[in-house]
């Protein structure tokens, strides 16, 4: 009975402090009417315990009220601060109202008055502009680009000269470093200059052994045309038979054949057969030993058989007259001295340069050109990347990635331009030269051109009254642009601009 009497009260603290109060009047009638009829039950068996729980229950409704109390007290003071502060943002906001219709007062009033000073200077504007059309005598537009042109012709002048500073500078700094490393590493080389043909010739002891190397109704030619793959050309030449064919290498077993044939004198198909398959076995052996003797030589270690081979294939070719493995073996030269002069690793630029025309040793049916054809092989046989960039990237077919791969095309442009490194013919020589002075001689201003040193560099004279000194550079730059563009060859072109005035006078 006496925790019911507890749980009646404590259930009236959950509600609202109102409810609660409420709450608690009603309980406190029921609970007196309760005790009543307990008295009036109980007064025979327990009239102390009756008294003791009227007294209990009074307690705890005194506690319960006296707590009610003064939880209304602290809403009502909670709630008198939180009035007394939205009192006072209502005051702030009413001042910020005020304010900003103040402001907006004051701003109205200046966009008035700036609007008025606006049309004030646009009409002023108007007037000056037309004075000074009538000063001047010209109008607005003229004036502007008259202003225009001017500005831009100093802007240009300035801009020329600045530039010329910089090009200056970094030309002299650039030239000498790069003359000292180029000299230094040309100054080391010392290469013989090739003069291999495409085709080749083979000497008779006489005429009569033309007749026994076409055999009976040309039996012995055609077996030794069908096994090498070859034209074997026999005319009105003394004493000798010309062998023509693009693979140099099958040009080079029919060479051999014919001259153990020639020295043998028993030239039937059977002995042809078995002379060129000898002959075969003996030149893919020394293809492997050329391509092993230049690996060697360049002290190069871990290469793939692969490339070995294809690099002895290279000793049977030739580049506008040039030894192609002879131009491979000097570009690795030149390129491992480049490479010690300017501190980059000379075993990856050696590899690269010697490998840069892997590709035209390669036997395919493709039409992918030799750098890419060289670039695929040395990917398949796990080179380091920077030298099958340097592969790919000799003749720019790729983007060089790395300083070895700059170095490979530099070295490549050494060995091939050299002096005596290439063939070729009078009549492309000298065209070559009128071509390129009919390109500088094309541009307005351009008096006369002479191309000197075989064609490596092009020497201008130019009108001075037509070419001033800033036009001279801009006209220099076309002339070379013009020539990369409309020209092919091998390493580079000096093209020089001669600005002079001439004044003669004579004595009488």
């Amino acid at each position: 009975m006496a925790v019911w009497y507890i749980a009646l009260p404590l259930a009236g603290l959950i509600l609202g402090w109102m409810i609660r109060w409420l709450y608690a009047r009603f309980q406190l009638t029921a609970a007196e009417q309760k005790a009543e009829r307990i008295k009036q039950d109980a007064v025979k068996e327990a009239e102390a315990q009756k008294k003791e729980i009227l007294v209990e229950a009074k307690d705890q409704l005194i506690r319960e009220r006296n707590q009610q109390e003064r939880e209304n007290r602290d809403r009502r003071a909670e709630l008198q601060r939180y009035e007394r502060r939205v009192m006072q943002k209502e005051e702030n906001l009413d001042k910020k109202v005020i304010t900003l219709d103040k402001q907006e007062e004051t701003v109205l009033v200046r966009e008035k008055g700036v609007g008025e000073k606006e049309e004030f200077l646009a009409g002023q504007e108007e007037r000056y502009r037309q004075e000074l059309e009538r000063i001047s005598g010209l109008t607005a537009e003229e004036a502007k680009k008259l202003i225009i042109q001017g500005l831009e012709n100093e802007a240009r002048h300035d801009a020329q000269i600045t530039i010329n500073k910089i090009e200056q500078e970094a030309q002299v700094a650039g030239d000498k470093k790069a003359r000292d490393i180029l000299v230094t590493t040309i100054q080391r080389l010392a290469t013989e200059v090739t003069t291999e043909v495409t085709v080749t010739s083979v000497s008779l002891p006489s005429d009569e052994m033309k007749g026994r190397i076409i055999g009976r109704e040309g039996r012995n030619i055609r077996t030794l045309e069908t096994l090498t793959g070859v034209d074997v050309i026999i005319d009105d030449t003394p004493e000798a038979v010309v062998i023509s064919c693009f693979d140099p290498v099958r040009r080079e077993i029919a060479r051999v054949s014919l001259e153990r044939l020639i020295a043998d004198g028993r030239i039937h198909p059977a002995r042809i057969e078995e002379v060129v398959q000898k002959v075969t076995r003996e030149i893919a052996q020394k293809i492997y030993e050329e391509g092993e003797k230049v690996v060697f030589d360049l002290g190069l270690h871990n290469m793939a058989p692969e490339l070995i081979k294809a690099l002895g294939r290279l000793h049977y070719r030739t580049s506008y007259g040039q030894n192609v493995l002879a131009h491979s073996k000097e570009v690795a030269v030149i390129a491992g001295m480049l490479a010690a002069e300017i501190g980059i690793s000379r075993e990856i630029a050696k590899r690269g340069a010697l490998l840069h025309d892997i590709g035209k040793g390669i036997e395919t049916d493709g039409d992918q050109n030799h750098a890419e054809l060289g670039m695929e092989l040395v990917r398949k046989l796990n080179e380091d990347p920077r030298v099958i960039n340097a592969v790919g990237s000799h003749h720019n077919d790729v983007e060089p990635t790395c300083p070895e791969s700059v170095i490979v095309q530099i070295a490549d442009a050494i060995s091939a331009a050299r002096p005596g490194a290439r063939r070729e013919t009078l009549d492309n020589y000298v065209k070559r030269l009128e071509n390129l002075e009919n390109i500088a001689e094309s541009f307005s201003g351009v008096e006369k051109a002479y191309a000197i040193q075989a064609g490596r560099e092009l020497r201008i004279l130019v009108n001075n009254e037509q070419v001033s000194d800033e036009g001279a550079k801009d006209l220099c730059k076309s002339i070379a642009k013009k020539i990369e563009s409309d020209l092919r060859y091998p390493g580079r072109i000096k093209v020089t601009i001669i600005r002079e005035t001439r004044i003669v006078e004579y004595a009488r």
